[in-house]
């Protein structure tokens, strides 16, 4: 077992509240590195958790599962995270630090400071890993989900505790990028990377759902479609599956940054749909270009 001791040995326990695609393949990354993990769900879910070894035990109640664990991460929907801090964050002991792993940080942040005031910057540390699947699900937990991929922390205040330091080099250990932004640095740029990306999708596929009923007169299919779109078509739709159930508080508590990044697609939009028979087109593709090749 590829053992991660810090030199104060500060994380020997953690309780992951939520142990789905994102939880589950945390604590099976968490594990391997020698650390106990406790983990909280439904009894179905815990019960394929220990199955897979991604969690020591499961405890349902989230309270309880908390008892003795150094940091509490919070691993479900964003809704979920909001009210997990509001129930749990006043049982936990003052040297226990949670953190998070939702995809809008600014509305998580402000419930934690109305539980935590002034101490929030020592208790409290938003974070949110840039990966995940488009099927959720501890069945599809893999602990090398966050290998290369970034993962921001959203820190209140500049000094950190020692603590969150140690879940810092932790979650590096894990292969992953780190970065550090402001809450409202994080919603706006995941809006444009992220969030404008699947719901760009979603309206895709929706739109491809509507145009194959259509066609279905002319007895043009589904899977005649897909073959004839081929890859592109597939990497354009591939994450149109994602559930609802995540997606609603991700839009509902980043709206307006998902609205502005919308908008200005559709202006783009608009301005090639308008310039397909100029040397316009020429352009926006050049621009596109720029961007790629910036990677």
């Amino acid at each position: 077992m590829d053992l991660f001791l810090s030199p104060m040995n500060a994380i020997k326990q953690v309780t992951i509240v939520g142990t789905g695609l994102i939880g589950g393949s945390l604590a099976l990354a968490l594990r391997h590195r020698g650390i106990r993990v406790i983990g909280s769900d439904k009894p179905r879910v815990l019960a394929m958790a220990e199955e897979m070894g991604a969690i020591d035990s499961g405890v349902e109640n989230p309270a309880r599962a908390c008892v003795g664990s150094d940091v509490v991460i919070l691993a479900a929907n964003v809704g979920g995270i909001i009210d997990s801090i509001e129930n749990l964050g006043p049982t936990l002991h003052r040297d226990v630090l949670m953190t998070d792993v939702g995809s809008t940080k600014v509305e998580i942040l402000k419930r934690a400071k109305a539980v935590f005031g002034d101490s929030t910057k020592t208790r409290f540390l938003g974070g949110h890993p840039m990966a995940g699947k488009e099927h959720s699900g501890i069945e599809n937990a893999n602990r090398a989900l966050f290998s290369r991929a970034a993962w921001i922390f959203t820190p209140e205040g500049e000094r950190l505790s020692d603590l969150a330091h140690e879940y810092i080099k932790l979650i590096a250990s894990l292969g992953t990028d780190i970065l550090h932004l402001s809450a409202e640095q994080h919603d706006r740029l995941v809006a444009w990377t992220s969030h404008l990306p699947q719901m760009l999708s979603t309206a895709f596929a929706a739109a491809l759902q509507d145009e194959a009923q259509l066609e279905a007169q002319a007895r043009v299919t589904h899977v005649q479609m897909q073959e004839v779109g081929g890859r592109a078509l597939h990497e354009m739709t591939r994450i149109a599956s994602s559930p609802y159930s995540m997606w609603r508080d991700i839009a509902l508590t980043n709206a307006a940054n998902i609205e502005d990044a919308i908008l200005k697609l559709e202006q783009r939009l608009t301005h090639i749909r308008e310039n397909l028979r100029t040397p316009e087109l020429r352009a926006e593709f050049e621009r596109a270009a720029r961007f790629k090749k910036a990677d």
